[in-house]
């Protein structure tokens, strides 16, 4: 595997904590889902590494080791930093749920670092969650967070898993245990780090759905069969909207595609990057 370091990109506010290997292929940035870090991308960057791209993973903020949000602040101009403080003029971006949000939201405001998008169970700033199941365990997570204490963060992390692990098609028990309980363990130290965070400032995005239309490089819309029905309007309205876009559903995962499905992500991903 190519060789790899860490370090911290200075962002307005606070700073965010990243991987790079040092490859020589295209550059290539992972950004994570929402509640989850950087080693939710484990298996995908050393696989990359090793094909020769130089690729980057980090943490957002509010998340892992990067900041705890202490006001304002805004994913895709965090992303855009990093990319500075790298010297990476331009990346394909390979994002998971919110990291597809930012990843979407980053091409809209800076479309000169944006070579390719892979929206992978995508959000869309400015599309609200209409899902009656997403809404439910929504309502049960603000009051489990309202009220605090241990058990507090289990529940809430608890419909967390629910909501985007299991899915609104499976039980717990229909879902891979081992992953269920690393995506428990990073959803808990999230939480437990940067709770001081919670409510202290507002993500500053740039409403794409308004704006479905203005993206204007090769863009890959991926999400798996049993996620749920506003994961899955929003891939639809991608490659309705978005010029260059074309989707693919694929058998047999949730919300976590990447971690339920990697050697179909993977195969994906790789036909991808070879078009660009």
């Amino acid at each position: 595997m190519t060789g790899t370091r860490t370090g911290t990109a200075p962002v307005t506010g606070g700073g965010l904590s990243y991987e790079i290997a040092e490859g020589t292929g295209p550059a290539v940035v992972l950004l994570h889902g929402g509640l989850l870090d950087r080693h939710s991308w484990d298996e995908q960057f050393a696989r990359l590494a090793a094909r020769g791209h130089r690729v980057v993973r980090y943490d957002a903020r509010g998340h892992g080791r990067s900041s705890t949000v202490s006001g304002d602040y805004a994913h895709h101009d965090d992303l855009r930093a990093l990319l500075a403080h790298l010297d990476l003029p331009r990346a394909v971006l390979v994002g998971l749920s919110l990291g597809s949000r930012t990843a979407l939201d980053t091409a809209l405001t800076h479309p000169e670092r944006v070579a390719g998008l892979v929206l992978t169970a995508p959000g869309i700033s400015g599309r609200p969650f209409t899902d009656p199941f997403v809404k439910h365990h929504t309502e049960r997570q603000i009051a489990a967070l309202g009220a605090g204490g241990e058990e507090g963060v289990g529940r809430f992390v608890e419909h967390f898993l629910r909501m985007w692990v299991d899915g609104p098609h499976r039980s717990p028990a229909q879902v891979d245990g081992a992953l269920r309980e690393r995506l428990r363990a990073s959803a808990t130290a999230n939480v437990l780090r940067h709770a001081a965070g919670f409510g202290a400032g507002r993500p500053q995005e740039a409403g794409a759905a308004d704006r479905l239309g203005e993206p204007a490089t090769p863009t890959l819309v991926l999400t798996g069969d049993l996620d749920g029905a506003d994961i899955l309007a929003n891939a639809h309205a991608l490659a309705d909207a978005v010029p260059h876009a074309r989707h693919l559903s694929l058998p047999g995962a949730a919300h976590m595609l990447p971690l339920e499905r990697p050697d179909l992500f993977a195969r994906e991903l790789d036909a991808f990057l070879a078009t660009l």
